[in-house]
């Protein structure tokens, strides 16, 4: 299959020759544009102007040119800008869409919405899923970590930006082009006032996630205003098919709005006004507008994905602005780190706001990334700057387009203070490396691998290696390549799947799930679709199949044992313990083990409750990260910033039986999709994508909706009661909590009562006095073994033990607080207590007998 790049370059190449056909040339020529060549590039363009030999580019056409001289007849600030786009495409029947998380939990291929289209994205652009209007306006917060290096120097660069979304979805024969570029035309020549002569449009081509299709850009004065993308074609390996559901795709970042029409300087001062303000009061910044107007034209050049030598480009821009490079810099560089701390700190807030974790692997590693970097300006300029302060002027600022970003602002700060104290504990512990490394040469590869692997800012290297007169070059596009090698690191590895087995039944075929009515459900009859050695298939079942980190029932057949279930496309299979007989049409009898089914369904629902604990009390970022339900016990993988302590992990299991003590009903229903979205949130996907048009909603109360297909308790008294045994940092910003519940409960605290009683008669003492002796013999072992290395005879009778005092509480806590003194796990309090013992005599012996 070819890549996106190649698919782009072949079709804009066949585009360009049939013009016609794929662009909306009948408007374009209506409204009075004519098709030239850029002379620099070769692009081809639509202009009024005959006699124009040069694209809009900014780099064809001479840098930005609307700076302080904007060519539109209209103002607008930032959020005036959203409010005149859904007016005036309301007006024209569009719907407006609020805004999706920029956490895609609802797919499987990305981890960061980058578009307005991502909401819609595999499930309406595919057919499947019908769209809430076939035409939508949206304003989509997006991420893309592409061009973090840029962010603060060229005016225009985000890492998060907001996509204002003109969408269409129609059948082939409803798909209009030149209709949906008269619109955006209008808007962009009425709408913000921006007169025909001053609009460049370019053609243009887009491939991504296979598919692609012809595209019209439009520029004016240097500025990209926006992209109409018409998605129409599907790559396929013998070339492409036309799209079942055909797309309009227009994006026009928000942020341009604003900039453009007042013609600032840069576009940072338009989009967060009052966090620039801040930040530059605290700095004591002193903004030369008179600089800036001159070089912010030209900080389009300084985009380092395509300047081959950034010194060198530098060295132009200062050239131009008859200036010396380091006095330009001096100037420039404290001014763009002010707008990076302002656009990293915006990008944090939507991120965090919507479930994301700073950590070192997957999409949280990249909100890290732009986090270092802010607290790394702060820290290198010496500035009094809170992040989290930040966040709250923009959430403040941004609350009449997003009043939700306020909700959870005090959950935002404590992870953004949080992610500077491991900053700065970082930077404390690095210094010891940043020594040894800096006495030999320090290379690109080796600042990538000190931040990848240490967390070290690059430009701590560089300040060190300069105090011993050694220089270090730190690459212009330092975050970018770290980021580049984090994701190629991690896409490398792959998962092995299992063996499908041909059954030889088409895709239509599916199998009832019986179980998701109730989980009692264990008694059913089916007819058998298709067998295969000791598989076999059913047209409905009340077997559930190991999934959703679920183990599956067993239990039995038309008389045959059960052993395993597991699924397989769109129907369950059945392993039996022997070969099946059965004929493919007939009906058979099947029966679930209950006592199997009621353990699972306990911890089911139980890590359902324990999640719903973690969000109540450690803050709205908890999200599942992963899930085990097994017959001895569940585990529950949370999104969370620290390890959890005794007393919290106290807190969770009295507010998860708080919940079963509550006696909630716990409802289940059938939802389309969109439906399911629109009624309960896009909390609904805990642990992650589900597939499907339509999705399985388990409710606690009014408290909590999943979308989940395990089987679930009717009540959460049926539950029993939960234990919270321990947990553990799984990676960084994921925890462990391994808990009980039901009969699984009363055997877990069984094995305690039992643990006890073993160690109090080890120890000779009662479970009350335990604890105290532990304390006891461990002091007084270690002060023997000191004695010992010493090698010099001692009187032991100091070393002989007395009695203990008595100490309060449940013989869990008793154990837990012995083994928080021996410090190993309850389970091996006994015999660690044993051995302790058994030391301390040999200890004893062994002074008894030196001289």
């Amino acid at each position: 299959m070819k890549s996106d790049k190649q698919v782009k370059k072949e079709f804009k190449e066949r585009a360009s020759k049939e013009p016609e056909k794929h662009y909306p040339v009948e408007m374009l020529k209506n409204t009075g544009f004519t098709r030239i060549k850029c002379e620099k590039c070769g692009k081809f363009a639509w202009t009024t102007d005959t006699e124009r030999k040069v694209c809009g580019d900014a780099a064809c056409s001479g840098g930005y040119q609307f700076i302080g001289n904007s060519p539109a007849k209209k103002q607008f600030d930032y959020l005036e800008s959203w409010v005149a786009f859904r007016d005036f495409f309301k007006d024209l029947g569009y719907l407006e869409v609020k805004r999706y998380p920029v956490v895609a939990r609802w797919r499987d291929d990305v981890y960061w919405v980058a578009a307005s289209v991502y909401p819609f994205q595999p499930y309406v652009v595919s057919g499947e899923v019908k769209p809430p209007s076939n035409a939508v306006i949206i304003p989509q917060p997006s991420l893309r970590f592409n061009d973090i290096d840029n962010v603060g120097i060229t005016g225009s660069h985000y890492v998060c930006f907001d996509m204002l979304g003109q969408l269409h979805f129609e059948k082939k024969e409803d798909y209009k082009p030149n209709l949906y570029f008269e619109e955006y035309y209008n808007w962009v020549n009425k709408g913000m006032g921006v007169p025909k002569d001053e609009l460049i449009l370019h053609e243009d081509a887009w491939a991504g996630g296979g598919t692609f299709g012809p595209c019209i850009e439009f520029f004016s004065r240097g500025c990209e205003i926006g992209n109409q993308v018409y998605m129409q074609y599907e790559v396929q390996e013998s070339g492409y098919d036309e799209l079942k559901i055909k797309v309009l795709d227009m994006g026009q970042g928000h942020e341009r709005i604003p900039w453009f029409t007042q013609g600032n300087s840069t576009s940072y001062e338009t989009t967060f006004p009052t966090v620039v303000k801040k930040l530059k009061e605290i700095a004591g910044i002193q903004v030369d507008e008179k600089l800036m107007r001159k070089f912010l034209p030209y900080s389009a050049y300084l985009n380092v994905d395509e300047v081959e030598d950034i010194e060198k480009t530098w060295g132009f821009v200062a050239k131009e602005l008859d200036m010396d490079v380091k006095a330009l810099k001096d100037k420039i560089l404290p001014l763009a780190a002010i707008y990076s701390i302002a656009e990293h700190s915006r990008a944090a807030l939507f991120g965090l706001n919507d479930g994301a974790l700073p950590s070192n692997v997957g999409g949280g590693y990249n909100l890290r990334i732009i986090l270092r970097r802010a607290l790394g300006f702060i820290d290198s300029y010496g500035w009094d700057m809170d992040l989290g302060d930040c966040a709250e002027l923009h959430a403040s600022y941004l609350k009449p387009l997003y009043d939700g970003l306020h909700e959870n602002i005090e959950d935002v700060k404590l992870i953004l203070e949080n992610e500077k104290k491991k900053y700065f504990e970082n930077k404390k512990r690095s210094k010891q490396i940043i020594a040894q490394v800096v006495k030999n040469k320090v290379d690109e590869n080796k600042l990538i691998e000190l931040y990848d692997s240490h967390g070290i800012n690059p430009e701590h290297v560089k300040k060190e290696a300069k105090i011993i007169g050694k220089e270090v070059a730190v690459p212009e596009d330092f975050y970018v390549k770290v980021s580049e090698r984090h994701e190629k690191a991690e896409t490398a590895t792959s998962t092995g799947k299992k063996e499908k087995i041909d059954f030889g039944l088409g895709e239509e075929a599916a199998t009832e799930k019986l179980y998701w009515t109730d989980w009692r459900f264990i008694e059913f009859k089916g007819k058998v679709l298709a067998v295969k050695g000791n598989h076999v298939v059913l047209d409905k079942t009340a077997f559930y199949p190991t999934s959703g980190g679920q183990l599956n029932d067993i239990g039995s057949l038309g008389g045959n044992d059960v052993v395993d279930v597991f699924v397989q496309d769109s129907y369950i299979v059945h392993k039996l313990k022997d070969k099946a007989a059965f004929k493919v049409g007939i009906e058979i009898e099947g029966k679930v083990d209950l006592e199997r089914r009621k353990q699972l369904t306990q911890h089911h629902t139980c890590t359902h409750l324990v999640n719903l604990a973690c969000q109540e009390i450690l803050g709205p970022h908890c999200f599942q990260a992963g899930a085990s339900k097994t017959l001895d016990k569940a585990r529950l993988d949370i999104t969370h910033y620290e390890q959890l302590g005794e007393e919290k992990l106290r807190e969770l299991e009295k507010k998860a039986n708080e919940y079963v003590k509550s006696k909630i009903p716990i409802h289940k229903e059938i939802l389309p999709r969109a439906e399911a979205e629109k009624k309960y949130g896009m909390r609904i996907y805990q642990g992650g994508f589900i597939p499907g048009r339509k999705l399985r909603i388990v409710s606690v109360g009014n408290k909590d909706h999943e979308a989940c297909g395990g089987t679930h308790l009717n009540s959460t008294e049926e539950a029993g009661n939960i234990t919270l045994i321990n947990s553990s940092r799984v990676q960084d910003g994921i925890i462990r909590i391994n808990f009980v519940c039901g009969k699984a409960a009363d055997k877990e605290q069984e094995g305690k009562t039992g643990l006890m009683a073993e160690t109090a008669e080890i120890l000779s003492v009662s479970p009350q006095r335990v604890p105290g002796m532990a304390k006891e013999l461990f002091e007084k072992w270690k002060q023997a073994r000191k004695l010992v290395k010493k090698g010099k005879k001692t009187d032991v009778k100091g070393l002989e033990l007395s009695s203990s005092k008595e100490s309060k509480g449940s013989e869990e806590k008793l154990l837990k607080e012995t083994a928080a003194i021996f410090s190993t796990q309850p389970e091996h309090v006994p015999k660690t207590a044993k051995r302790f013992l058994s030391e301390l005599e040999q200890f004893r012996e062994k002074l008894k007998e030196m001289k």
